[in-house]
């Protein structure tokens, strides 16, 4: 087998809630005569869900997300399927990104699969000839979702879209337990320092943010936590961890990781003031959290590395990783999240997908919830594939929690 094969074949040993789905869409064919454009990063695990929507009928063309995010040997696996066609290159200049999903597009989906929202921007403002092909879409990441609440809110957006980032499966485990493993794993493997006494600075205390600074904190750092909500600043000092402005933790940190999803948390009224040898991470959707371009006009030299560019500033260093896109997948070694993890998250979009499928003409255009059956359901598939047991409410339990007429 070739090694873009062995990824693929490493990832489905260890999916088996997407492998559950994949036996009824083989034989229910939920996509026939269906084609699927998807814009996400694609890697091994990614193509076990292409895998499992191909398997449902679909037509599935795919390019990448993110230029740095794609493994081209899985991207190569992926373009021999049956049904398949992949456009994903890794180190794609704007230009080939945004040519891959034109070719994407002009293959005029039924149901679009987003992470970022890339493909649904595209059709609503250069390509609105693909408009009335879309029943629907699906998006699977923070970034995605605020962009497509703006266009809801303006009238812009045309067609339904399924929030399947918003569900708890995608949250508690997916934002939680996947970004804060991963992008550690990627700090650490691409740098070989130790976390364990640093000053670890996280900008933002979401579901990203908050298992970031958890995973980091059982590593042994000192993590600090930068906010602007107040709420989540509080649950962060409630939670045991160091809260202050960013300009305060600036001349702190050893180690700092944007997780806003926003832009312009690293500044240039920041790096003068950093110690030397600082790295520098995103683990946000865009490269916009981290002023690369600053960096790079005002740095007195600039050494590049495999994954590590180091700019030095009145003598001293910061080291920018991943160019500031999304450490856990654009360093040259970056994995992505858990295998596990993206077993649940690429389930619901499995299932989202189909809803999409079979309901998309009845919905509205705007942002839709995932129905909760298809979250609570993906989590049974994950109990019965661990051998877990749960208890179940009884006749008597469920009318005492749907009743207002019983008290004390």
């Amino acid at each position: 087998m070739e090694s873009g094969d062995l990824k693929i074949a490493w990832a489905r040993q260890y999916m088996p809630v997407l492998s559950s789905i994949r036996k009824r869409f083989v034989e229910e064919k939920p996509f026939s005569g269906m084609t699927i454009g998807m814009a996400l990063h694609v890697e091994a695990k990614t193509a076990v869900l292409v895998e499992t929507l191909a398997a449902g009928g679909a037509e599935v063309h795919i390019t990448g997300c993110n230029p740095l995010s794609t493994q081209d040997d899985v991207a190569t696996a992926l373009d021999t399927r049956e049904g398949i066609h992949s456009y994903a290159r890794r180190g794609a200049s704007v230009e080939e990104y945004y040519a891959a999903i034109d070719r994407v597009l002009d293959a005029r989906p039924a149901i679009t699969i987003d992470d970022g929202m890339d493909l649904i921007f595209r059709i609503h403002t250069e390509r609105r000839d693909v408009l009335d092909s879309v029943i629907g879409g699906c998006e699977e990441t923070t970034t995605g979702i605020h962009r497509l609440r703006a266009m809801a809110q303006e009238g812009a957006l045309r067609f339904p879209v399924v929030a399947v980032n918003d569900t708890p499966m995608k949250h508690f485990f997916d934002n939680v337990h996947g970004t804060g493993e991963s992008s550690l794993a990627s700090i650490m493997i691409t740098t070989n320092i130790l976390i364990a006494g640093k000053r670890f600075v996280v900008a933002g205390y979401g579901y990203c943010g908050r298992g970031l600074a958890q995973k980091a904190r059982s590593l042994g750092a000192r993590v600090i936590v930068t906010e602007v909500d107040p709420r989540r600043a509080l649950q962060a000092h409630m939670d045991g961890f160091e809260v202050m402005t960013m300009d305060d933790a600036t001349h702190l940190g050893d180690i700092f990781v944007t997780t806003t999803g926003n832009t312009s948390i690293l500044t240039e009224r920041h790096f003068p003031k950093m110690k030397d040898g600082a790295i520098l991470a995103n683990a946000g959707h865009f490269n916009v959290e981290i002023d690369v371009d600053w960096l790079a006009a005002h740095a007195d030299s600039t050494v590049h590395r495999d994954g590590v560019d180091t700019y030095v500033l009145d003598g001293k260093a910061v080291h920018v990783l991943a160019e500031g896109r999304l450490v856990n997948l654009a360093t040259p070694k970056g994995m992505g999240h858990p295998v596990e993890v993206m077993d649940l998250s690429f389930a619901v979009q499995a299932l989202s997908a189909e809803f999409i499928a079979k309901h998309g003409r009845e919905l509205a255009p705007g942002v839709h919830d995932v129905p909760s059956a298809i979250d609570e359901g993906v989590a049974r598939l994950k109990l019965d594939a661990l051998g877990l047991s749960i208890d179940r409410l009884t006749p008597d339990q469920e009318t005492y929690m749907s009743s207002w007429t019983i008290g004390t």
